[in-house]
């Protein structure tokens, strides 16, 4: 219902870049430009300042902005509002997620709730947890599926279900005969960790910091965002590193990675955050208690299993 032009507009002044607007809105850069030119040819007026790499908005910018804010949000509701008349869920959901969430444990949830609500679009982003909760809460998505306990103010959370972090190496690496292990006994392997912002290194970080071990005393040998580039490295030998277990069971089972439990044990939990205070559809309210079903369900074969 909203005017594209000012979705376009909205796009290009929360994200700062025709570039990444075009992105976001699944558009070419172009069709985003001649967006623009229209809507400042409407109100005869400049509203954004482009020079030296960035763009600014205008007096005039400012004032579209928050107005195109509130129609938009609007123009959401009333979609939904429409749907619900009809008892289906439809429409857009945009949802962000961890790297290992959507790896390992999205792909079955989207598949289940596609069946039962085929009209659903469901639009993913994929980051690490600190910058899937840092743009729930900015309002640029609907929901977020992350790995460490949010504390900001603009976010609910619910706890849906947790993961056991396990030591990941290879079959023929030294570490891989022992039953547990333990910080200390980790100390002098090479680490391959994970990228700053990530929810495992966060619980990682914390697990060795509880042992009273400092950053300095661990052999770091590489730092990656990537899990696959993580697990391919630690099955040819070259360091150890820390993984959930949904991740890691096919590897460990045919042969490719060796696995051995942490002590105490740790978790990554499993959480499903919304923004605060915001109009929340049945679409998304709907979402949300599905994936919470279904991680506990998950959670659960994955218990049994071990």
């Amino acid at each position: 219902m909203a005017d594209r032009r000012l979705q376009v507009f909205h796009a290009v002044a929360k994200h700062g870049s025709f570039t990444r607007a075009a992105e976001h809105l699944y558009m070419t850069q172009p069709a985003v430009t001649f967006q623009i030119k229209q809507l400042e040819e409407h109100f005869d007026t400049r509203l954004l300042d482009r020079g030296h790499g960035k763009i600014t908005l205008t007096p005039a910018g400012e004032l579209v902005l928050a107005y195109a804010e509130r129609i938009l949000g609007l123009s959401a509701e009333l979609d939904s509002r429409v749907s619900e008349l009809t008892d289906e869920l439809a429409g857009q959901i945009k949802i962000g997620t961890s790297t290992t969430i959507a790896a390992y444990w999205l792909p079955a949830v989207l598949e289940g709730f596609k069946r039962k609500y085929p009209r659903v679009l469901p639009r993913v982003v994929v980051g690490n947890s600190k910058l899937t909760e840092d743009s729930v809460a900015a309002r640029d998505l609907d929901i977020g599926l992350i790995e460490i306990v949010t504390e900001q103010n603009g976010i609910e959370r619910r706890s849906a279900a947790r993961d056991e972090l396990m030591v990941i190496c290879s079959p023929d690496h030294p570490l891989a005969k022992f039953d547990k292990l333990t910080a200390k006994d980790l100390i002098g392997h090479p680490f391959i960790d994970r990228d700053p912002g990530n929810g495992i290194r966060q619980i990682a970080d914390e697990f060795f910091e509880a042992a009273g071990i400092a950053g300095s005393e661990i052999n770091l040998c590489a730092e990656l965002g990537s899990l696959a580039t993580i697990k391919q490295l630690a099955a040819a030998g070259l360091g150890f590193a820390i993984a959930s277990d949904r991740a890691i069971r096919r590897d460990v089972a045919e042969g490719r990675l060796a696995a051995v439990c942490l002590e105490p044990r740790i978790y990554t939990p499993l959480e499903v955050i919304l923004p605060r205070d915001k109009f929340r559809s049945r679409l998304i309210t709907a979402f949300a208690d599905y994936v919470c079903e279904e991680f506990v369900r998950m959670a659960g074969d994955t218990d049994a299993e071990g």
